[in-house]
């Protein structure tokens, strides 16, 4: 069964990624979180997952979506085990970007991690709200 999952990116500046970017890589290594929650859910994420990017920053906003590739695995360039990356790759982008502006107006995502803990980059999407943002993006 595939799950479904968020993970939010500053689009630019120097440690900035970008789903155009990812894109044209066509697959990345999703790093650098540390957060304790970020990382649990990361922990559970499974080859096949799908995964919404989301632009941080000035945009806040979801553009696309990309395929977990691996299971998670300790991140090559920490020496802390407990860090963890996965591979991931473009699966597609949405048909527009569905802003944080456009989610908090949806009632059925006002207990939702990405309005409720706004610093957490990695969290789980429950299939209605998944669902709910794909077709947003279709309008």
């Amino acid at each position: 069964m595939v799950n479904y999952w968020l993970a939010k990116q500053e689009p630019s500046g120097p440690r900035g990624y970008n789903f155009e970017t990812l894109k044209k890589d066509k697959k990345t290594v999703w790093d650098g979180v540390h957060n304790n929650l970020a990382l649990k859910h990361m922990r559970e994420m499974k080859k096949g997952d799908l995964v919404l990017f989301y632009h941080t920053g000035d945009e806040r906003q979801a553009v696309g979506i990309m395929e977990v590739v691996s299971e998670p695995y300790p991140n090559p360039k920490e020496d802390n085990k407990r860090f963890i990356v996965f591979d991931g790759k473009y699966k597609k982008s949405l048909k527009r970007p569905v802003t944080l502006d456009e989610m908090k107006k949806q009632k059925k995502f006002q207990n939702w991690e990405l309005l409720r803990i706004s610093r957490l980059s990695v969290m789980p999407v429950p299939k209605d709200i998944w669902n709910t943002i794909l077709d947003i993006s279709q309008n």
